[in-house]
């Protein structure tokens, strides 16, 4: 007698408050700075800390690191806790082009172009500024690792250049499991926005194996960006419906707790949009740590309502 199809399930997810200043209510993202405040870690005894060896010479990482660990072992077979450390890219020379020529003409005109006379705009890189940046998250994650930060176990990063330079100078050279040497997965679904504006189409697969060769690439990337259209732009809903499908694959398929992510200002925006993360927005270089419950449900996973693409503004 043959065996009954598996049921569909899909995850839910939630956002777990009170870890991270980031998530409260009260913090002023406009002044907030992850690089002197641990990340945003909130310190605070956990239930876990009577189960914890030597627990009066634990740094408020370890503890937490070990209260994450027992959520997980604790937890039943349909749920799980992540961490994952979301980072935006350094400044970026669109970056400095949209503020030089306002938004409006950014959106409506410049953003349209490959570049001017001095600068190229199509798939972005990282001005001085935005390497310095990433130096700083470099430096902050090194100085984290000191008082026990749990590493990252998995590293993905989004095919942009601005984000795959931004990853390679903040995580090469750490010392530390998975950055020796820094072999990040590249997700096509954690880029940008999608369209009209050529700093957020990416260059060819050739192009950036030949500049970052350690780097992975996911299974059936495409050599052309085949996601790019010229004239028409993602919508904030089917960017947040993408973010949702990247996160049911990541949940899925990877079996790591502490994740990182390097992407952009919108993609994170759909993250904690989908996470039910209030909104706080990243000044370029920025991190954000969020812990997420997934739980597994039964049943296809529900439509979204989705606006459709927009095309050139006039």
């Amino acid at each position: 007698m043959a065996s009954s199809p598996p049921s569909e399930s899909h995850w839910r997810f939630t956002t777990v408050p009170g870890f991270f200043y980031q998530s409260e209510p009260t913090t002023d993202a406009s002044t907030f700075d992850y690089a002197s405040s641990n990340f945003g870690l909130i310190p605070r005894p956990y239930p876990t800390d009577t189960t914890a060896p030597e627990v009066e010479t634990k740094t408020p990482w370890e503890r937490f690191a070990h209260h994450i660990r027992s959520l997980n072992h604790t937890a039943d077979e349909n749920t799980c806790y992540k961490v994952l450390f979301l980072g935006r890219h350094g400044e970026g020379y669109h970056n400095v082009a949209e503020r030089e020529y306002g938004t409006v003409e950014w959106d409506r005109h410049y953003s349209l172009l490959p570049g001017t006379s001095t600068i190229t705009f199509t798939d972005a890189r990282l001005t001085e500024t935005g390497k310095s940046q990433a130096r700083t998250a470099h430096s902050t994650w090194a100085q984290q690792i000191k008082t026990g930060i749990p590493i990252p176990e998995s590293f993905y990063v989004s095919p942009l250049n601005r984000c795959l330079e931004t990853a390679h100078i903040t995580f090469s050279g750490l010392g530390v499991q998975g950055t020796e040497p820094f072999r990040p997965l590249v997700k096509e679904l954690l880029r940008e926005t999608i369209g009209q504006h050529t700093c957020d189409s990416r260059s060819s697969k050739s192009a950036i194996e030949a500049e970052y060769p350690l780097y992975r690439i996911e299974p059936g990337f495409t050599e052309t960006d085949e996601l790019y259209d010229p004239l028409l732009r993602e919508s904030n809903s089917a960017r947040d419906k993408r973010f949702r499908d990247l996160l049911q694959d990541i949940f899925t398929n990877d079996g790591m707790v502490f994740l990182s992510l390097t992407a952009h200002s919108g993609a994170i925006t759909s993250l904690l949009n989908v996470l039910g993360h209030r909104r706080f927005d990243l000044e370029t270089g920025g991190v954000i740590p969020v812990l997420v419950r997934g739980e597994k449900v039964e049943g296809k996973l529900p439509d979204m309502k989705v606006e459709p693409w927009f095309g050139v503004p006039t």
